[in-house]
């Protein structure tokens, strides 16, 4: 039986999309670049900011950005729902970010990350 190891985004800009997610997600980040790394990426032409698979890590799954530039699909590919405390603040938070709301729902908001990528804030639930 499989473990979930990353979950995949295709992406048009995969280094502002991760900085997106690492923003939008509580202890993520993107994962730094070490020196080897970087030398690698020199090698191939590009740097962190053209790289076109960024990481982000945090307390739960990797998220992975791997750039597709001819992206011409419009079904969603990944979706993440976000629990929050605050609905209302969060999406503002998101919007701010760039973000953009699809449709509100009872429980849910539903919007599109920079790319199109839905999302959903729902509230936490306690007890």
């Amino acid at each position: 039986m499989g473990r979930l190891r990353e979950i995949v985004f295709e992406s048009r800009s995969a280094p502002a999309l991760a900085r997106f997610w690492a923003a939008a997600l509580d202890g993520y980040a993107v994962r730094a670049y070490d020196q080897a790394e970087i030398d690698r990426l020199a090698a191939l032409g590009l740097t962190p900011e053209t790289d076109p698979t960024v990481m982000v890590d945090g307390p739960g799954p990797s998220l992975c950005f791997q750039q597709v530039p001819t992206r011409d699909y419009t079904n969603n590919r990944v979706h993440l729902d976000i629990a929050v405390a605050d609905r209302a603040g969060e999406v503002r938070r998101l919007l701010a970010l760039g973000a953009e709301v699809q449709r509100e729902a009872d429980d849910y908001t539903v919007m599109l990350d920079p790319e199109g990528n839905q999302l959903c804030v729902v509230e936490s639930r306690t007890g």
